[in-house]
């Protein structure tokens, strides 16, 4: 039997790598989904923040954009026979690759963390959220760097506004605990579905100040398909309003769009301040400040590694760098060719 030759072993060690390396991304989107997931679960901390940090915050908007749209046009389209051409280009646009195993992640994490998170911020909310606080703290770096070049006195203007907003409503306090109709699940719904695409802001968040967020834990566990449904009805109306807004800001206003975010994410810090009374009214630290701190310290240096891991997996092209929010599509209806 002949020897293979150099060409066709060289062939076959690049089909090896390329399979190593579509392995090595699906675990580590899998895990990036799971993050996501899992910071759904907790009040004050925003899904689309740790999508930044984690790098796919391009894909779930372009993603998210697509399947809105896809959806929105196989209704359109089919009321008026037109046929389904065009939802299907947007279906084809996705990045599934990427986008399922993300998905998977956080649907996992979800069902999980409503058993784990929630009780655990209820039993050590002190210690949790000082975890949290720096996880964010530190995550600031990721869009502060995104925006580029010097930030001019108008953009941190900018930026120091949309914080003192977002300090201003995490301070809201908390609503009774509601019996909703599941027209007003589909509203909340599609309102709380922004912080999965809007850095600083938290749905779990916005459910818990209209007294919806033990409800909507409780139809998790409980495998409430009715309301649940609901919930993905709504969550589907509202990506598909505020995705496109999102996306055209991205793709027009990138920089000031970008500085935005800086400032939710600033301003959502509010809501983590370790110590603060049942109507989220900030209170002095007390108790053992010390560990308090080293909490803290420890959720920022855990975000600092992600973000070293993750520079190095693009240095070594095991992962590829984010991609940009796709702008808006073509007259007809088709997402714009990518190079």
């Amino acid at each position: 039997m002949s020897a293979p030759t150099p060409r066709s072993t060289s062939g076959a060690a690049r089909r090896r790598s390329a399979r190593g390396r579509s392995t090595v991304r699906t675990i580590v989107d899998v895990a990036r989904g799971a993050m996501i997931g899992a910071a759904e679960i907790v009040p004050g901390v925003s899904g689309g923040t740790i999508a930044l940090i984690v790098g796919v915050y391009g894909h779930l908007i372009d993603g998210a954009g697509h399947l809105a749209r896809g959806v929105a046009l196989i209704v359109a389209d089919g009321l008026r026979g037109r046929g389904l051409a065009r939802a299907s280009a947007h279906f084809r646009s996705v990045r599934w690759g990427v986008v399922l195993p993300i998905g998977v992640g956080m649907l996992a994490a979800i069902l999980v963390g409503a058993k784990l998170l929630a009780p655990l911020l209820e039993e050590h909310p002190v210690a949790t959220r000082a975890v949290f606080a720096g996880l964010i703290a530190a995550s600031l770096v990721v869009p502060i760097r995104m925006v580029g070049a010097r930030w001019r006195a108008r953009e941190i203007g900018i930026a120091l506004v949309a914080a003192a907003i977002t300090f201003a409503l995490t301070g809201l306090p908390p609503a009774g605990e509601a019996n909703p109709s599941l027209f007003v699940v589909a509203i909340a719904a599609a309102f709380a579905v922004c912080a999965l695409v809007l850095p600083g802001v938290s749905g779990s968040f916005l459910l818990l100040t209209v007294g919806m967020y033990a409800p909507t834990l409780a139809a998790v566990n409980d495998r409430n398909l009715g309301y649940l449904g609901a919930f993905i009805v709504g969550a589907m109306l509202g990506l598909g309003v505020f995705v496109s807004g999102l996306q055209w800001l991205l793709a027009n206003h990138h920089r000031v769009t970008l500085v935005i975010m800086t400032g939710l994410m600033l301003g959502s810090l509010r809501a983590l301040w370790p110590w603060q009374g049942s109507s989220n009214d900030l209170l002095a630290p007390s108790g053992d400040v010390v560990l308090v701190a080293a909490l803290f310290l420890g959720g920022a240096a855990l975000v600092t590694a992600l973000i070293i891991i993750e520079h190095r997996l693009v240095a070594r092209r095991l992962l590829a760098a984010d991609i940009e929010s796709d702008p808006v599509p073509d007259a007809a209806g088709h997402a714009p060719h990518r190079g």
